[in-house]
């Protein structure tokens, strides 16, 4: 059996319970790693959570599973479009050498099948979601194709990946309301600052392979001043959380106790983080899909009001 890849868990269910013949395809899609899928999830149930409290209604289950599916599938799709796009530079750094497409297990061609399958079947979802989440699920196919250039070109593609993984939050918005408002944009704008804080954290572990092949990164970017890089980061995600909340006018004695806890979360990251133990910031990496998810119960305790 083929080993885990370094940034799976060594238990994870793909190895443990997936047919032989179906693991390449799951590795492909990340689906050994699924804290991928919430933190794209995740802002679309924030944007649904968000829209749903500012008109005092609980979010609703059906558009809760639409965009955990959405995401599982989406993801998919973008990771094996990333890797069919990076296969040289993945075949040069230890932590990506064993993907399915550098190390032989599935073809380009392939990996193309992948992409488009997914693509259909995450097209007929949005498709029940109203016409304005439709136009935006459409306009977010070009921030998916740009992402993997970005590391040739910015010191910064951890800030196109926050546009892209946090574009959930408009089309949750959108899915309940019919249109984008501002609440929904300062939504956008904090997951932005998020993922540009967790995905520093993540490209800490690949910083001396990405030298060696010439990838660009934030981590890279900010160098010893890391640590102060993602608190400014994170900082900037709880005020403009707390900004899309008050904009919403959703109930602040609900909602603020469990945004503090979303900010301790986030701070506890700072606190704990090793710039020196790739191991170390992986698992800080992960824990974000927990922080994610208090924002979402944060926002969606916003329904309830003063009395």
């Amino acid at each position: 059996m083929i080993a885990p890849l370094p940034d799976a868990a060594p238990a994870n269910w793909v190895d443990r319970l997936a047919p032989p013949a179906l693991r390449p395809w799951l590795r492909l899609g990340r689906f050994d790693r699924p804290a991928g899928i919430w933190l794209l999830m995740l802002p679309g149930w924030q944007g649904i959570a968000l829209a749903s409290a500012a008109r005092e209604q609980l979010p609703s289950p059906w558009l809760l599973i639409a965009f955990f599916l959405g995401a599982a599938l989406m993801r998919a799709a973008g990771c094996a479009y990333n890797d069919i796009v990076d296969r040289d530079i993945d075949a040069k750094v230890a932590r990506t050498a064993a993907r399915p497409i550098p190390a032989g297990e599935i073809s380009v061609k392939q990996a193309w099948a992948f992409v488009v399958g997914c693509s259909l079947v995450s097209l007929l979802i949005l498709l029940t979601l109203g016409t304005t989440a439709i136009v935006l699920g459409v306009m977010s196919l070009g921030l998916v194709a740009g992402y993997p250039f970005m590391k040739r070109i910015t010191w910064w593609p951890q800030a196109w990946l926050g546009l892209t993984f946090n574009w959930g939050a408009l089309l949750g918005y959108a899915a309940v309301t019919g249109i984008v408002e501002p609440p929904a944009l300062l939504l956008y704008a904090a997951g932005i600052f998020w993922t540009l804080g967790y995905d520093t954290i993540y490209a800490l572990q690949d910083i001396e392979d990405d030298a060696l092949a010439g990838v660009k990164s934030s981590a890279r970017r900010l160098g010893k001043g890391v640590r102060r890089g993602v608190l400014g980061f994170y900082v900037l995600t709880a005020l403009l959380a707390a900004s899309a909340a008050w904009s919403a006018a959703l109930g602040p004695i609900t909602f603020t106790p469990i945004w503090v806890l979303f900010v301790v979360h986030l701070l506890a990251q700072v606190v704990l983080l090793k710039p020196d133990q790739p191991q170390h910031a992986l698992k800080l990496f992960k824990s974000n899909a927990w922080a994610g998810l208090i924002l979402f119960v944060a926002l969606a305790a916003g329904m309830l009001r003063n009395s």
